[in-house]
């Protein structure tokens, strides 16, 4: 039989353990960088199907924004890079399950994905918007009245331009990038809404007239996912980001994959 002392002290024993426990992951995940640094190898989840950020090259390596990405990170951290290829659906959880210690794979913020990951600093732009040529001048949506403009049918930019275009702007939907990619090559719209991997798409071709951005519809930059509570990592990943912004590594990035100069505000 416990008396009441012993009880008492029982049940602060487990009261301290259990706290304990709840402490661990905190403290694990403060000494990431460390454990990084100390095995040699920082292990980081790409794109494998998602060019320009991620897709297999000719010679059967991975190339892309992301993977040029990855390799920044690890030279600046001194450490051997090893690339996991991930699809969409698997990249958080092997960051959960620590197959990996960062995602770099065209990864957007979002309220949800904020509940069971941390971010870094934005890395990549990653938008929909309106594009044409130099000549012609359109600055916003009121702008596009009386215009055709070329989108591919049911994208995140075919139902945003649909809520701010003008009632005269004839809307030409297409049934796939392609087709909307085409449609502007063979003149048959002066303006498309599409997303700036497309528009670089376009510009690989080296065309006669050359998409830039005339206005932004939807803005979703790309961010480094981290696991919750790594607040050296965090902190380091966020570094070696301003670093490449201020030295212009990351704007020969973005030229390089995006053919586009990184945007000031990001």
């Amino acid at each position: 039989m416990f008396s009441r002392s012993m009880r008492g002290r029982t049940i602060a024993a487990w009261i301290f353990a259990a706290a304990a426990l709840l402490s661990m992951p905190a403290l694990a995940g403060a000494e990431a960088l460390d454990d990084i640094v100390k095995a040699g190898t920082i292990k980081i989840a790409v794109p494998q199907d998602f060019p320009p950020f991620g897709s297999v090259g000719p010679d059967l390596k991975p190339a892309g924004y992301d993977i040029d990405m990855a390799d920044l990170i690890a030279q600046k951290l001194g450490v051997k890079l090893e690339l996991v290829p991930v699809t969409t659906g698997n990249r958080i959880p092997y960051l959960q399950t620590k197959k990996v210690d960062l995602v770099i794979s065209s990864l957007g913020k979002n309220a949800e994905r904020e509940k069971v990951i941390d971010f870094s600093d934005a890395y990549a732009p990653f938008f929909n918007g309106v594009f044409g040529p130099a000549d012609v001048k359109v600055a916003n949506a009121d702008d596009l009245a009386g215009m055709t403009i070329g989108v591919t049918r049911g994208a995140v930019e075919d139902l945003e331009l649909t809520k701010i275009a003008p009632t005269t702007t004839v809307i030409k939907r297409y049934e796939d990038n392609n087709g909307t990619i085409s449609a502007f090559l063979s003149g048959q719209v002066p303006v498309i809404a599409t997303g700036n991997v497309v528009a670089a798409a376009i510009l690989a071709r080296n065309p006669p007239k050359k998409p830039e951005v005339k206005f932004l519809i939807k803005n979703s930059p790309c961010f480094v996912g981290l696991n919750k509570d790594e607040p050296k990592l965090l902190a380091k990943v966020n570094a070696i980001i301003a670093d490449a912004k201020k030295d212009g590594s990351l704007d020969g990035i973005s030229k390089k994959w995006l053919a586009a100069p990184l945007p000031a505000e990001l």
